[in-house]
C-alpha cells in the first residue's frame, strides 16, 4: 500500500464521520412512515434494511435500532466506508458478488438469526445502478427476515442558490418534498410488492450460489 493510500485510510474516516454528523445538524428532517420500521425496533425484531448504493452517505443518521451489521465490499472504497460506519457504532461484514460473497452471506445470515438488524445495498458498488441483485432476496430466504427499503433524499430551500439541490440518478417512488427526508418504507419480503414500490429486478440463476451458501 502506498503512502498516499495509507494517509487516505487514516484521514478520511474521522473527517467523513464529522462531516456526516455536521450535515445532519443542518438539515430539517422529515421522516415518512417511521412507525412501520419503529414497530420492529421497539419490539427488538430484526429486519433487513435495503438502500441504493448512491443513497448511503447519510444512512448512518437514519438507523434507530439497537444493533446493525452492514455488508460492505472488500475493495479499497469499501475499506473507507467500513472505517467510517464503525465510528457510528455499526458492525460490518466484508464481501461482495465479486469477492467473498458466499462467505459474507453466510455470516450475515447467522447474525440475522441471532437478532441483529442487517443492511445491504442491493445494487452494489458496481451496479447496474438502482437494479437490485438477487443477494438481498436470498438473505431474506435464509433468515426469514422482512426486507425494509430505506432511502434518504434532500432538496434545497427556495432561498438557496440555484444548483445546490442534491440529485440522484435513481428515480424515487414517492413525491418530492422540501428539506431532507429519511424515509422508511413498508416491509416487503416479496419481489412483486417491491416492484410496485419502484424497485427493478434482474432475473438471475441463484441455485449455484445457494449451494455454496448452504455448505
Amino acid at each position: 500500500m502506498t503512502l498516499r493510500n495509507r494517509l487516505k485510510l487514516w484521514l478520511i474516516p474521522p473527517f467523513g464521520s464529522v462531516v456526516i454528523r455536521a450535515l445532519g445538524g443542518t438539515l430539517r428532517l422529515r421522516t415518512l412512515h417511521a412507525d412501520r420500521i419503529k414497530a420492529f425496533w421497539e419490539t427488538g425484531s430484526p429486519v433487513i434494511i435495503a438502500f441504493w448504493h448512491g443513497r448511503q452517505i447519510m444512512m448512518p443518521l437514519c438507523y434507530g435500532g439497537s444493533r446493525l451489521s452492514i455488508l460492505i465490499s472488500q475493495h479499497r472504497d469499501g475499506e473507507l466506508i467500513h472505517r467510517i460506519v464503525r465510528r457510528f457504532g455499526f458492525d460490518t461484514v466484508r464481501g461482495s458478488t465479486t469477492r467473498g460473497g458466499a462467505r459474507a452471506l453466510r455470516q450475515m445470515a447467522r447474525m440475522g438469526r441471532a437478532g441483529t438488524d442487517l443492511a445491504v445495498t442491493p445494487d452494489g458498488p458496481k451496479g447496474p445502478r438502482c437494479i437490485a441483485q438477487a443477494g438481498v432476496v436470498e438473505l431474506a430466504k435464509l433468515t426469514g427476515l422482512p426486507i425494509v427499503p430505506l432511502t434518504f433524499s434532500a432538496s434545497k430551500k427556495n432561498s438557496s442558490a440555484v444548483g445546490t439541490a442534491s440529485k440522484s440518478r435513481c428515480r424515487s417512488a414517492g413525491p418530492a418534498m422540501r428539506g431532507a427526508s429519511r424515509s422508511a418504507c413498508r416491509p416487503t419480503p416479496t419481489a412483486r410488492s417491491l416492484r410496485r414500490s419502484g424497485w427493478t429486478w434482474r432475473r438471475r440463476s441463484t441455485s449455484s450460489a445457494m449451494r455454496r451458501i448452504a455448505r
